[in-house]
């Protein structure tokens, strides 16, 4: 069978691809490359997000790999991946997360993080598929297999980011939604040893995450929407499966888009004195751009994916990093995304301003000189070849509509832009004959325009 690393990791069904005999082949795998890299000197981690068989699978790992001859260290409880990720870099050690992330309740996944804390790059990965079924010789020395609770460290590095004191001035009502996730036990525990009032929903973990995903997006927080809307003065927060990603409610019980809390927070931290770069991806909002240009900050774009912001991260100095799909942090943390920060860093945001939520958004459009609307188009093909004559088709555009074509980026897909403030990104899925196609602009009247207007 066929394993293949994506964006973030191997992930498959359960008792289909997801066995007992396949998570076996990809530690042996990631073993001989840390073996290959760094020796059986180099510690390895192992966590697990709250999902069926993650915490068996995990402890299978963690045997497989002691007996070879590695240090492991084992979480005694489910984790999210960045309290790991953190772990990794504190430690000089390499870390497996067992998780699938947001995906849906029968997957599960292993993700390898390497020693600098944020995603493998592709050179790993591959690394580390070619490695499967080959054999490399165990250790002379026996290893070891140690229980950790890996919060404590991490939380002692939050405080050096964090102004607790400040959230706890805050007069909004915190909901929290534990979304059945990882982030139960962590999020709300650190609000509670802070003193920060808060309430919550669904804090237990549920291997079927209630019937739902653990996806933090607008159909799956539809109960803290409700209870935002009925509570006065209040705002929602919400993680992932494993707490890398977030989701954010206003007071009116409207979803704010990553987008937007990227260049809230951008501004929050230049305010609170940082400097550098923000790095987006290219599926990410022209709104970043343009809040970017008027406080004078470089932006670095890269391909879709948070491993090419990682990495961004890892080379410059970067006040923040983020993706459009609820992943960001920031100067000082991890090259890797945590969506527990994300949530203290909007508090802490809100707090400093004194100002809502509502109000954040509504002075990021008056500093950006714009609101943008999106909407996305899929286009299903019959096989590979029919993308690739599409996508060279893209290039060649000179205009779409009523609107020239401005300059093309091929890094992931075809970027057309169309003026500063107008986009349409054509890329393509990565798993299937599908293109994806993204319209961005400042005006209702204008996305209907463009969508009308592409011929492909």
């Amino acid at each position: 069978m066929g394993i293949k690393f994506g964006t973030d990791g191997w992930r498959a069904v359960l008792e289909r691809e997801f066995t007992a005999e396949n998570v076996r082949r990809v530690t042996l795998a990631i073993g001989k490359y840390v073996y290959d890299t760094f020796g059986y000197e180099k510690p390895i981690l192992i966590g697990y997000d709250p999902r069926r068989c993650a915490d068996t699978f995990s402890m299978q790992c963690a045997e497989i790999l002691k007996t070879k001859g590695f240090s492991v260290y084992y979480s005694n409880r489910v984790v999210p991946t960045p309290v790991l990720a953190y772990n990794a870099q504190l430690r000089n050690a390499c870390a497996i997360m067992f998780t699938a992330s947001h995906n849906p309740p029968e997957y599960l996944g292993m993700k390898f993080i390497p020693d600098y804390a944020g995603p493998a790059t592709s050179e790993i990965t591959d690394a580390i598929v070619a490695n499967l079924d080959v054999e490399f010789p165990d250790s002379e020395k026996s290893g070891s297999l140690h229980k950790i609770d890996f919060a404590p460290k991490y939380y002692e590095h939050l405080e050096t980011l964090v102004d607790y004191s400040k959230i706890k001035e805050l007069k909004t009502n915190i909901i929290f939604d534990g979304l059945y996730s990882a982030s139960i036990g962590y999020f709300d525990e650190i609000l509670k040893s802070h003193g920060i009032p808060f309430e919550t929903l669904h804090m237990f973990h549920d291997t079927e995450f209630g019937g739902g995903m653990p996806d933090p997006k607008p159909r799956f927080l539809k109960e803290l929407i409700e209870k935002v809307k009925q509570t006065k003065n209040s705002i929602g927060l919400a993680n992932d499966g494993d707490a890398d990603r977030f989701g954010v409610v206003n007071e009116n019980g409207e979803y704010v888009s990553p987008n937007e809390i990227i260049a809230i927070l951008l501004k929050h931290l230049m305010d609170k004195g940082f400097e550098g770069a923000v790095v987006k991806t290219i599926g990410s909002s022209l709104l970043i751009d343009c809040v970017a240009k008027k406080l004078g900050v470089e932006v670095i774009e890269t391909a879709v994916g948070f491993k090419h912001v990682g990495e961004a991260m890892r080379k410059n100095r970067v006040i923040i990093g983020g993706e459009e799909s609820g992943g960001l942090s920031i100067l000082g943390h991890i090259p890797e995304k945590d969506g527990l920060i994300a949530n203290l860093l909007i508090l802490e945001a809100m707090a400093c301003s004194g100002k809502t939520l509502v109000e954040l958004q509504e002075e990021l459009y008056e500093l950006a000189g714009a609101r943008f609307y999106t909407d996305r188009i899929d286009i299903k093909l019959d096989n590979q070849d029919e993308i690739k004559e599409i996508l060279e088709k893209v290039k060649e555009f000179k205009s779409v509509g009523n609107s020239p074509v401005t300059s093309i980026d091929t890094m992931d897909g075809v970027k057309l832009m169309l003026g500063e403030t107008s986009k349409i990104l054509v890329r393509p899925s990565g798993t299937e004959p599908l293109l994806r196609v993204y319209f961005e602009t400042d005006s209702l009247e204008k996305l209907v325009e463009l969508k009308s207007s592409l011929e492909i």
